[in-house]
């Protein structure tokens, strides 16, 4: 489902006064509000309600409504108001006595599958344009390949349609199923637009779609312009098409059996048989090459991909708007029953020491490049180190890294957990990623980890010092900035979905940041050791990050995509409350038939409800209604210009 579509559903309680939607079943607003995941199931209570069931009494000082709460975004307002504002334009009219003339609209059914909302959309009604509805830039779904529109004209009206994409490359130019030119019809008639992406790059393409309509008896032009906005992606795997042979008149070979020898037959078969297998020999070169190449493609593709949803965004502001504090309790929320989903086991028991060291052999370095100085995090058996690395050709130059080490006392799976967790994200390529960049692995000598440093370290660590320092500090951090952090961090993740890398231990321990704010994924290399509280036995001697943990992955330890969308939930909410614990007052044991009972964290204090309504969303039982990163990323991107445009 469609991010709007889970917002719009979820909705958001009301800051003011007390609201319950009959249609989505969303109550907001003072003490003991209810928070609805559909009608009469409630999905966050600070008390236990009774069921809203048809018929029954109205609660006192509650009242009808259905708006879905105060300042709801992302487009669908503006959308809205745009639908309403054409009907009562189309039924004001020109002193109310205009005689019927031309409709161009996308039916309910239209609008329904490219924004969920159930109206028509008119553009023009009887011959009124609708100039809030044009001035709408339609964000198409990256899965939708056609638009439709539905029109007709109670009289002669000519029409010329033409198209303007601002990126050819990534994206093919329109094509419809009408001509270009010719007369509106005068009975009710659907037309298609196709979007087709070309799939030579990753792009947000925006399209404007002008129709010149010209009444006959005024021979006046009316020029509409329809804006439309699709995010376009490149082909990971290029299809190779098998050769087409003809013959020399360009066309099919006719066999006639009864005139063909059979010494010319078999001379064929042996034939075709050997070029089926120099084509088979031919594509399997071709992949193999293509498979060889495609990691020195992941930093220019990717570098592409991400322009088109982070470009609007500003650099964080180094002043406070609105300073965050996070006490808030563990209130909650029932949900459905969940899928299954395919299991990928990992065990890192099975493999040795030896193996973990021949993984890492190429990116050896020697221990005298590597000088340690200050330790940043120390644990049972694990330290971090501020260190500096020496360039191999030039001495002189210096470059700061954080070391990951054990300490004498450490076992030998705890070095082979550290070196193994410590590939997950090797050989990928992101702006918001931190994968390992050198290991020392010498005989006699401890095994290090190196990898680029950040200054202000470990996120959480971070968060958590922003929470304690004064409102006048430098370092204390507004609500836009954090929104900027969840935006990176959703970019990293989306750009693993895409390489379809699942990284099973996302929070804001396994982050880091620098003094601009920049903010890295990282694997959980020691993150066990270093965060204890964070991880939990739960009898299978298996640390996990229990709280962070989606149903599915809790009790299935079934892993994927759908999995790292509800740990960035809980990150985000991490992110909001300024690195406070989620779910501290439950019991690790007692977390699965928690999350089965439906119940979820609040709302932090100070959260908007817009941005609690996309980590409801990340919440979701239901791994398939969960939305996808590149949803997130352009959800929150919006959201972080609407701030902008308050600070």
């Amino acid at each position: 489902m469609r991010l709007v579509d889970c917002i719009l559903r979820e909705g958001v309680r009301a800051r003011q006064g007390r609201v319950l939607c009959p249609r989505c079943g969303v109550i907001g607003g003072g003490a003991g509000g209810v928070y609805r995941d559909g009608p009469g199931r409630p999905f966050l209570s600070a008390r236990p309600v009774r069921d809203m069931l048809p018929g029954a009494p109205d609660p006192p000082g509650w009242r009808w409504g259905r708006q879905p709460g105060p300042g709801l975004w992302c487009g669908s307002l503006l959308l809205l108001l745009a639908v309403l504002l054409g009907v009562s334009e189309a039924q004001s009219g020109p002193g109310g006595a205009a005689e019927p003339g031309l409709n161009v609209y996308m039916s309910e059914d239209e609008v329904r599958r490219l924004i969920g909302l159930d109206a028509e959309l008119y553009y023009v009604r009887n011959d009124i344009v609708n100039h809030y509805a044009l001035s709408f830039n339609l964000l198409v779904p990256t899965e939708t390949s056609s638009l439709h529109f539905s029109w007709h004209a109670k009289s002669k009206v000519e029409y010329k349609l033409g198209f303007n994409v601002d990126n050819p490359l990534a994206m093919d130019v329109p094509q419809t199923n009408i001509s270009l030119q010719g007369d509106v019809p005068r009975s009710l008639s659907v037309f298609r637009v196709d979007l087709f992406c070309s799939g030579k790059m990753d792009m947000e393409v925006t399209l404007i779609m002008q129709l010149n309509i010209t009444i006959s008896s005024a021979k006046n032009i009316t020029v509409l312009n329809f804006k439309r906005r699709k995010m376009c992606y490149r082909k990971i795997e290029q299809e190779v098409k098998p050769p087409i042979s003809l013959d020399r008149n360009s066309t099919r070979i006719h066999f006639d059996p009864v005139n063909v020898a059979p010494t010319t037959s078999t001379r064929v078969f042996y034939i075709s048989v050997g070029v089926c297998c120099a084509v088979i020999f031919l594509v399997a070169i071709i992949l193999a090459v293509l498979h060889l190449h495609s990691m020195k493609r992941v930093e220019l593709d990717d570098s592409m991909s991400d322009s088109g949803s982070s470009q609007g965004l500003s650099q964080p502001s180094t002043q406070t708007t609105q300073y965050l504090r996070a006490d808030t309790p563990n209130n909650a929320t029932p949900v459905t029953s969940y899928p299954t989903l395919r299991i990928e086991k990992n065990d890192l028991k099975s493999v040795t020491l030896q193996e973990a060291k021949a993984k890492v052999k190429d990116i050896a370095i020697s221990r005298e490049r590597v000088t340690l100085k200050d330790v940043l995090q120390e644990g049972t058996f694990g330290r971090i180190f501020h260190g500096i690395l020496l360039d191999d050709k030039d001495p002189s130059k210096e470059k700061p890294m954080f070391v990951k080490t054990v300490k004498d006392q450490a076992s030998e799976s705890q070095i082979t957990m550290m070196l193994t967790e410590s590939c997950k994200l090797r050989g990928l390529h992101h702006r918001n990623l931190l994968p390992i960049g050198h290991v020392c692995i010498e005989e006699g000598e401890k095994p290090m980890v190196l990898l680029p440093f950040m200054n202000w370290g470990n996120l959480k660590l971070f968060l958590r010092q922003c929470k304690l320092v004064e409102a006048n500090n430098p370092q204390a951090i507004s609500q836009q900035d954090l929104v900027h952090m969840a935006i990176q961090i959703a970019c990293g993740m989306s750009y693993l979905a895409r390489r379809e890398v699942i990284h099973k231990d996302l929070a804001a321990r396994n982050c880091v940041i620098d003094e601009s704010l920049q903010v890295k994924i990282t694997d959980n290399a020691l993150s066990r050791d270093l965060f204890p509280m964070d991880y939990h036995c739960l009898g299978d001697n298996e640390n996990r990050p229990v709280r962070w943990m989606s149903l599915e992955s809790l009790v299935n330890k079934e892993f994927s995509s759908a999995g790292d969308v509800w740990a960035f939930g809980v990150t985000l909410w991490e992110l909001m409350t300024l690195g406070q614990t989620p779910y501290v007052d439950i019991d690790p044991f007692e977390m699965a038939a928690y999350l089965k009972d439906g119940y979820r964290i609040a709302q932090p204090i100070n959260c908007p409800d817009e941005l609690f309504a996309v980590m409801a969303c990340c919440w979701a039982l239901d791994p398939e209604e969960r939305p996808k990163f590149q949803q997130l990323v352009q959800c929150l991107t919006e959201f972080h210009s609407a701030l902008g445009a308050y600070v």
